[in-house]
Parts: structure tokens; C-alpha cells; sequence
């Protein structure tokens, strides 16, 4: 059985610098996602359509796993890739401090051997086994950001603005203007770890400045 170690492959992508931004060419990957929104009064911590989609991406992400490691033609295993957030608001200026008015959409990268048809077997397992809103909401596409700058924050999250400012100051110093969504990738798990050790990839697409 063939092994696939994702975490070691796209390690570019997915274990920036924490010391310095980085500037790269991200390609196009293949996810699942769930779009949403942070309800009234909520935060991504506590919101119920939020935890949904998380349960959901992880119940999709581990049954195309065994899918994919239990097929009698050609079986492949491989490790589940990190939770990804895009985070944007629909008017106005991103505030960290009102989560509230966030849209989101939260994703897993899933090998270039899964198919659609594959994922489409998985979800209807999924939605027998623990049908929920987020199940039925789940899609599979393949995601491109291209030019972009990134970097590796240490820390809680609401200490990312300090973080996104050295990414922005990066970018206006070298010709760059930062575009398109937030977009996290956690590799922590923020009820286990202690909140000064979390490692969170903070990424944005640029363009040149006009």
C-alpha cells in the first residue's frame, strides 16, 4: 500500500518562517468545504454553524481516508490535513474585535487522487451515519490563491492583528497590496493547547500595487 505523507510534501505551504514573511506561489489544491456565516453575538470558538462544519470537514476528511486506504484497486493511505479557515465581511473593513459580522469558509485539503465521485460516496455515508446541517452544505472543489505572502503566528489569535500588520508592512515595502480573504490554517487545537504555544498560518494573496 502506497503511503502519501502530505504534511512533509507540502511542507512549503504549511510550515512557513515564524521569524519572517514569505512570499509564495501557492497552486491549486483540491478541499472540502462549508461556507457560513458567524451568527449574532457568537464567535468562531462558540458558534454553533462554525462547530458544525468543523465536525463535518473532519467526518468527510477521515471516511475518504478509509475510502481511500480500503479500495482494492491501487489503496493509498495518507494523513488528514489541517482545519483552513477564509475569513471576510460583506461591507466594510475586517475588524478582529466583531465577529459577529464574519462570513467564513471553513475547508480541509483532501490528496489529487480523490475524485468526485469518491466524495460523493463519502458524503452520503457521512449524512447516514451523523446527518447534520453542514454534511448536506459540503462541497469539493479545487482552490487556487496564487501569489501570496505568509507567515507562521505563534500566539492566541487575538494577537494576529500585531502579525497581519508585519505581513501588510512586508507587502507595501516590496511593490505588494494585500487582497482577497483572510485565510487561516490551524495546527493547533486551541482546547488543548496553551493559547502563547498555538501555531496558526496566517496567508493573503497579494497583487502590485498600483
Amino acid at each position: 500500500m502506497d503511503k502519501l505523507d502530505l504534511k512533509k510534501q507540502y511542507a512549503s505551504f504549511y510550515q512557513p518562517s515564524s521569524k519572517k514573511v514569505e512570499l509564495i506561489e501557492v497552486p491549486a489544491f483540491l478541499f472540502a468545504f462549508v461556507d457560513g456565516a458567524i451568527e449574532r453575538n457568537q464567535a468562531p470558538g462558540v458558534s454553533p454553524a462554525f462547530q458544525d462544519a468543523i465536525q463535518a470537514l473532519y467526518g468527510i476528511s477521515y471516511t475518504l481516508k478509509f475510502m481511500s486506504k480500503l479500495r482494492n484497486d491501487n489503496p493509498i493511505d495518507y494523513s488528514v490535513m489541517a482545519l483552513e479557515a477564509l475569513w471576510w465581511v460583506e461591507n466594510g473593513t475586517f475588524d478582529i474585535t466583531k465577529p459577529d459580522t464574519w462570513l467564513w469558509t471553513a475547508m480541509i485539503m483532501q490528496p489529487p487522487h480523490i475524485s468526485p465521485a469518491m466524495f460523493a460516496e463519502a458524503q452520503a455515508q457521512l449524512n447516514k451515519k451523523k446527518p447534520s446541517p453542514a454534511v448536506s452544505k459540503l462541497r469539493f472543489e479545487k482552490f487556487t490563491e496564487g501569489l501570496s505572502i505568509q507567515i507562521m503566528h505563534i500566539g492566541p489569535y487575538a494577537a494576529e492583528p500585531l502579525t497581519i500588520e508585519k505581513m501588510n508592512s512586508y507587502a507595501k515595502a516590496n511593490g505588494y497590496q494585500m487582497i482577497g480573504k483572510h485565510h487561516e490554517i490551524y495546527l493547533g487545537d486551541p482546547r488543548r493547547s496553551d493559547p502563547a504555544k498555538l501555531k496558526t498560518v496566517l496567508r493573503h494573496p497579494i497583487h502590485k500595487a498600483v
